[in-house]
């Protein structure tokens, strides 16, 4: 990193964690953030830019007058907001109204093309966090049981085939059978609506094949194990070298505590 970065900052600790790392190598961000919620952003932050919506111009324009030129987005935006027009300035409004298909893929790849066209450099961040970035192979807890394994196989066909189509990034699976399949509601809520369905099973996290990695990687953290201790959920299968593990010791500390299995696999290869 050789000059100030602007980061635009969604919900999640992914962004305290990139705004600290910047920091640390002598360039802290510019952040901008969607309300007065501030998640110990300020701490890492040169400035932080409390938007009180989603104003892209607003916030472009304030970039071109401070002379930034390069960005990184990093963290959630639920996907809801689309639905609520008030949340959003015109110019944003009239680019999700010319998007053809809703979908994450396309709205992303649209917001990150409107911000290019304005010449600014859209930055990966993953360098920055190459230490979080999951391993194949075990993780932490436990390793998975035959029959764990056998439905991290089947999660693994079921989500190569509906990535595509820009869901399904977590599948739960219990015998072989698909309990649950994350769409709108994010990765949480699909965990919680699989435990009120059945007590056990298996949660496979994949991205994708061609997710825009600058900017879109998936995020497991210490939250999402305990939301799979409480809906029962006992194995958690990411996809290796592409997701993002937060909160370190706690997340490890917590699978062995709680007998969870958590292993990194690979997308399925078809003919």
């Amino acid at each position: 990193m050789e000059s100030t970065v602007a980061l635009f900052a969604g919900e999640g600790k992914l962004p305290l964690e990139i705004a600290r790392r910047l920091t640390d190598r002598g360039f802290p961000p510019v952040v901008y953030t969607l309300g007065e919620a501030d998640s110990g952003l300020s701490r890492y932050a040169l400035d932080r830019v409390s938007l009180p919506r989603l104003e892209l111009g607003q916030a472009l324009a304030d970039l071109k007058k401070r002379g930034l030129t390069k960005v990184m987005l990093a963290g959630v935006v639920p996907k809801t907001v689309m639905y609520k027009p008030a949340l959003m300035d015109e110019g944003l409004k009239r680019l999700i109204q010319h998007v053809p298909l809703r979908d994450d893929h396309s709205l992303l790849g649209a917001v990150v093309a409107a911000i290019e066209s304005f010449g600014l450099s859209v930055l990966s961040y993953r360098d920055l966090i190459i230490d979080l970035m999951a391993p194949s192979g075990f993780i932490a807890g436990r390793e998975p049981n035959r029959e764990e394994a056998a439905d991290v196989d089947y999660g693994r066909e079921v989500a190569s085939s509906i990535l595509p189509l820009s869901f399904g990034q977590t599948v739960v699976v219990s015998g072989r059978a698909i309990v649950a399949v994350e769409a709108m509601e994010g990765t949480d809520a699909t965990l919680l609506r699989a435990g009120g369905l059945i007590r056990q099973g298996v949660v496979v996290k994949m991205m994708r094949a061609d997710q825009d990695e600058r900017f879109d990687l998936p995020t497991v953290g210490l939250g999402t194990l305990r939301n799979m201790a409480r809906a029962g959920l006992r194995c958690l299968a990411v996809e290796a070298h592409r997701t993002i593990l937060l909160d370190g010791d706690a997340f490890r500390d917590f699978a062995q505590k709680e007998g969870i299995a958590v292993t990194g696999v690979h997308h399925c290869l078809f003919s």
